[in-house]
């Protein structure tokens, strides 16, 4: 099974109070052709689909025309809500939209409940994951502590526990939206330390066959199944070193993984420069940048 894994759309943010909605725009459009011209099986959607938790009428928009696209295309999707979505708002219709082939997770009771698809190997079972707020779920997962390690441990204990019931060679993908020890963040996250913890151990993940990732926004490997797809485009200068992509995932029949990255367009690339204003304003080396957006330390 072929799966397409992105992440941290962000719908509706700027950079720097330039409006992304155009690149956000063509993204979509690379997103739709690539399921197209790649023949993808599934598309996976790791959460922060929207920037905030009521996102502007201009980001809900595009939002629905991606949903319709993706639809048309008749390629199942399954996305889950991150800590800048709102799980309710993006949940809303879930069970109609899901008839369409768009499979919203937004509710943690649900960890255990996957979507199942089959190809010529057999079932993959696909389960989401939204994000956890850790002291609004503790009751949900029954935990003693309320930490994202432990409410996620619990949830991916209610996965395991599926899979098990599940007939022997059934495939399994994980998709969750958490800061995981070993990744490397930017300055564009929003911050979810809880006690002074924000990460929770890869091993979590033990067990499943692919984990996609969703939260850091630079595209990491953290293991050959555990892996960040990053955000499409970039949110603040702390990523001007990123190649944006999105990972192409080819499952085997054995669970096996096979992940090749595929390049997002770039609007506009980022630039940090460092001297005194005249040789900045002068220096031939820089002229490369003249198209680019410019963060400049004046020394």
């Amino acid at each position: 099974m072929r799966l397409l894994h992105t992440s941290d759309w962000h719908l509706g943010r700027a950079f720097h109070r330039v409006n992304m909605l155009g690149a956000q725009a063509a993204f979509i459009g690379h997103l739709v052709t690539t399921v197209r011209e790649r023949e993808v099986d599934a598309v996976v959607v790791s959460g922060d689909v929207y920037d905030r938790a009521v996102p502007p009428l201009a980001a809900v928009e595009l939002f629905d025309d991606a949903l319709h696209r993706l639809a048309d295309l008749g390629v199942p999707t399954v996305m889950i809500s991150g800590n800048h979505d709102s799980a309710r708002r993006l949940g809303v219709g879930a069970g109609l939209i899901g008839r369409a082939g768009i499979h919203l997770r937004t509710d943690p009771a649900a960890a255990g409940t996957p979507v199942v698809l089959e190809d010529a190997f057999g079932e993959v079972a696909l389960y989401g994951l939204p994000y956890l707020e850790p002291a609004l779920v503790k009751d949900e997962f029954a935990v003693e502590k309320a930490g994202h390690e432990s409410v996620l441990a619990a949830a991916m204990d209610r996965v395991r526990a599926d899979l098990a019931a599940r007939p022997r060679g059934t495939r399994s993908v994980v998709l969750a939206h958490a800061f995981v020890t070993g990744g490397e963040p930017s300055d564009s996250e929003r911050d979810i330390t809880v006690g002074g913890v924000a990460s929770v151990p890869a091993g979590v993940f033990d067990g499943v066959d692919y984990t996609a990732l969703g939260h850091l926004h630079g595209c990491q490997t953290l293991t050959e199944r555990v892996r960040y797809s990053g955000s499409p485009l970039p949110y603040s200068f702390s990523e001007s070193e990123h190649r944006k992509t999105m990972w192409l995932v080819d499952l085997d029949a054995d669970g096996g993984i096979g992940a090749e990255r595929i390049d997002c367009p770039v609007p506009r690339p980022l630039a940090r420069v460092r001297g005194p204003l005249a040789q900045l304003l002068t220096d031939p080396a820089l002229a490369r940048h003249e198209d680019a957006w410019v963060e400049a330390t004046l020394t």
